[in-house]
């Protein structure tokens, strides 16, 4: 890989609007001037697992019943919107989308929408719709991780930066 070691992240937290509720997400102030730096070094691996899964924006919201995104993956939890639709197999195919991005553009560091069924790395909703959170990862960040991807959430945006920083060989 030639160039400074890349970054996947989620399109919401650059501003696209592809949150289920067809907004983008705000982040810290911190973190919006590390990923402009990121963009402006040529960093960015830009994604949206849901949007590249076929969903549109705005959509129904859905979480996790079950477990957290790595029992999805085994099969032993679902995906289901607000009203009872399964899309487990949805939000599968949006994390074998990202996991194909993450290879091919080498990329070993992420930093996606905490609390996402798909993108959230330490915190996700329950699945009652009620607004509870539990500890867990989505589906994607599961995935990803089993690949060797070290994930952070947007309030993390100084330590990835460490850890990319550390990747490219020429500032070692």
């Amino acid at each position: 890989m030639t160039g400074p070691a890349k970054i996947l992240i989620s399109a919401c937290l650059l501003g696209h609007r592809v949150r289920y509720d067809g907004r983008a997400s705000q982040v810290p102030e911190g973190s919006r001037e590390i990923m402009s730096r990121w963009r402006t070094e040529g960093r960015l691996v830009v994604v949206c697992p849901e949007v590249a899964a076929g969903f549109g924006t705005p959509r129904s919201p859905a979480e996790i019943v079950g477990g957290p995104g790595r029992t999805v993956l085994a099969g032993s939890a679902a995906v289901v919107e607000a009203g009872g639709a399964d899309v487990t197999e949805q939000f599968r195919r949006g994390a074998e989308i990202a996991l194909r991005l993450v290879e091919s553009q080498g990329v070993r560091v992420a930093l996606l929408k905490e609390k996402s069924p798909s993108c959230g790395s330490g915190r996700i909703y329950d699945g009652s719709f009620g607004g509870v959170t539990l500890t867990g990862a989505g589906v994607t960040t599961a995935l990803l991780r089993e690949h060797g991807v070290t994930v952070f959430n947007e309030d993390q945006a100084a330590e990835a930066d460490l850890l990319l920083r550390g990747l490219d060989p020429a500032s070692v």
